[in-house]
């Protein structure tokens, strides 16, 4: 069995195969920036749940220790604690140490 292809023929395989692969390509594409903006959108979530976790857990023991009184250190250690984390926090989060960009082009990775 002999298979003749005229040139037209040809050339519309080949142009098909093209939109085959550049539909493919810019599915890929697609789907990579979703899920880039979906792991984004997933830290701000994640954060924010941990934030009220641990606020509440803070309010939690100074309300306990305030409404049971009886050792002063106690209760400064209580309310201080607090201001060390929160400024250790601030301090990291205003401290730039890496830039999460992406890469666009064809650089090596």
């Amino acid at each position: 069995m002999t298979l003749t292809l005229t040139p037209t023929q040809v050339l519309a395989g080949l142009a098909v195969l093209f939109a085959l692969f550049t539909v493919w390509r810019f599915g890929a594409r697609k789907a990579r920036r979703a899920a880039e903006t979906t792991r984004a959108g997933a830290r701000v979530v994640s954060l924010a749940g941990r934030v009220l976790f641990t606020g509440s857990a803070f309010v939690g023991v100074q309300w306990l220790v305030i409404t049971h009184p009886g050792n002063p250190t106690l209760l400064l250690v209580v309310l201080g604690a607090p201001d060390l984390v929160a400024a250790y926090v601030l301090t990291r989060a205003l401290t730039v140490t890496s830039l999460d960009t992406t890469r666009r082009g064809g650089g090596r990775r």
